[in-house]
């Protein structure tokens, strides 16, 4: 049912933007991994959940996020564009070991940017905040992402991380615990360039990576941890890749910019 409702989404994307070559695919699905990289030393991401979804008795990853308050969690708004049950888990690394470090924590309600088309990715406002049933409790092993400040552009090749239970290459190799890959920032300039993006990213997006590494299916929702002035932010949160492959040359990664959203997520959260 998720991989239909993904797949017609991109079919009306299509046509609009057959002119642009390699198509945008979302990051999500349930059994897909960070292309590259390596698998991250336990809880060293603290603010990173799975968040999943229930079929029959059971739960299911589909998408990364981000914890941003105790009750709060930042994803990417297609992921949760469908009335489902949602849970998130903190503390998580291995999705099918339980270490005893985790936090399972149900979703209560789903705030989706007001602005989000399903039918066009490109048009952005990828966003989504979930509120919790009950507040996180911090710890060693859960602690809460740094935000940006409103409006921050970092500049182009600015060091960065994504992390994620996603695919490890197109149509490759599954992994059941948390990956990190280096992926260093494509400023809009470059990656708005007509044999790149072009159109495709508007500047409330940010592209990060290239084709040694990437994001891929079931990385959506997740954070790009960028390093700035000593300190990790999450500048981006995972939308899409090209439809060719997960790290097709000239088609890095595309972000959320979650700068572009910080007064949004203030008016909801507060």
């Amino acid at each position: 049912m998720l991989r239909f409702l993904v797949l017609t989404s991109l079919a009306a994307l299509e046509q609009a933007l057959a002119d642009l070559g390699p198509q945008p695919r979302y990051l999500e699905d349930s059994h897909e991994r960070v292309v590259g990289g390596e698998v991250a030393t336990p809880n060293s991401w603290p603010w990173q959940i799975s968040l999943q979804y229930k079929s029959g008795s059971n739960f299911y990853h589909t998408c990364g996020g981000t914890l941003v308050a105790r009750g709060w969690v930042m994803t990417a708004a297609h992921c949760v564009d469908r009335a489902m049950t949602f849970r998130v888990v903190l503390g998580e690394h291995d999705l099918y070991q339980t270490s005893g470090r985790e936090q399972i924590i149900a979703v209560s309600k789903v705030h989706i940017h007001s602005r989000w088309n399903p039918y066009n990715v490109a048009a952005g406002y990828d966003i989504a905040l979930l509120r919790l049933e009950t507040e996180a409790t911090l710890n060693s092993y859960v602690q809460l992402g740094s935000l940006p400040p409103s409006g921050q552009l970092l500049p182009h090749n600015n060091f960065c991380y994504i992390t994620g239970w996603g695919r490890t290459s197109t149509g490759g190799s599954l992994s059941a615990q948390l990956k990190q890959a280096q992926l260093p920032l494509v400023d809009h300039t470059n990656c708005s360039k007509s044999d790149w993006w072009g159109s495709t990213v508007n500047t409330n997006m940010v592209c990060a990576g290239g084709a040694a590494e990437s994001g891929c299916n079931g990385d959506s929702g997740g954070p790009l941890n960028c390093l700035f002035n000593g300190q990790y932010s999450v500048h981006g949160i995972a939308s899409f890749v090209s439809s060719y492959g997960c790290n097709y040359p000239k088609k890095p990664t595309v972000f959320t910019r979650v700068s572009a959203y910080i007064e949004w997520m203030d008016s909801i959260m507060m």
